[in-house]
């Protein structure tokens, strides 16, 4: 887990290791924010993986695994140069980063206002918009944002993304051949992982990685 540091800008970011693509992506977005936003997680996925991969975080490569709804090459993000997987989440001034030797799938998602709760709570399966009702006012964002966050990790994970119906899976529990679990941010959001194993596995969570000196630009 990442927190943007204070300070940073796009000038800051060291952009020469992404793609064409990445970089294309990076300038459809409008706000300044969003674009540092989008090039410090992509430049951090980079720097991590090539870390664990020893791959130079320009040389890596990476495609499209086929989607399981259409079949066509639009599902998760997977690495060309190394057999490893990833997921990747931004949300405000946090990103996340999953790595595992399967497939996985990782998301964030801040506190939503009780308007958005109520128009989208009613989409969920129908057990988990049961627990969102039952929750007190004051805790519905909460319960919503958590189930929200787990089911986007499994729905990464898959790489169906929200093309898989919202009611299609119960994801207050673990699903067949997946492991479900919330994972401890910051006060003001919800978090999860996913990971395609019917067994528990060791989680561990790092804090502050890579550091921000191995993702600026420097003068030398």
């Amino acid at each position: 887990m990442l927190q943007i540091p204070a300070g940073v800008t796009e000038s800051s970011l060291n952009l020469s290791v992404l793609d064409e693509r990445e970089r294309r992506r990076m300038a459809d977005f409008i706000h300044g924010r969003d674009r540092t936003l989008y090039g410090f997680a992509h430049v951090a996925l980079r720097t991590a993986l090539s870390g664990l991969t020893g791959v130079a975080p320009d040389a890596l490569r990476f495609t499209r695994a086929p989607c399981p709804c259409c079949r066509e090459p639009h599902g998760r993000p997977v690495l060309t140069s190394a057999s490893m997987e990833f997921s990747l989440s931004h949300s405000q001034d946090l990103v996340l980063i999953g790595v595992a030797p399967i497939a996985i799938g990782i998301d964030a998602e801040p506190m939503p206002e009780p308007e958005v709760v109520e128009q989208l709570a009613p989409l969920l399966h129908p057990s988990e918009c049961a627990d969102v009702e039952a929750a007190a006012p004051e805790d519905r964002s909460a319960a919503f944002a958590r189930l929200w966050a787990r089911k986007e990790a499994y729905l990464k994970g898959l790489g169906t993304g929200l093309g898989r119906g919202l009611a299609a899976d119960d994801v207050r529990g673990d699903l067949p051949g997946w492991r479900l679990t919330d994972l401890p941010l910051a006060t003001g959001y919800a978090a999860a992982v996913a990971v395609n194993s019917p067994n528990s596995r060791t989680l561990r969570i790092h804090r502050a990685l890579p550091t921000y000196s191995d993702m600026a630009v420097t003068d030398s």
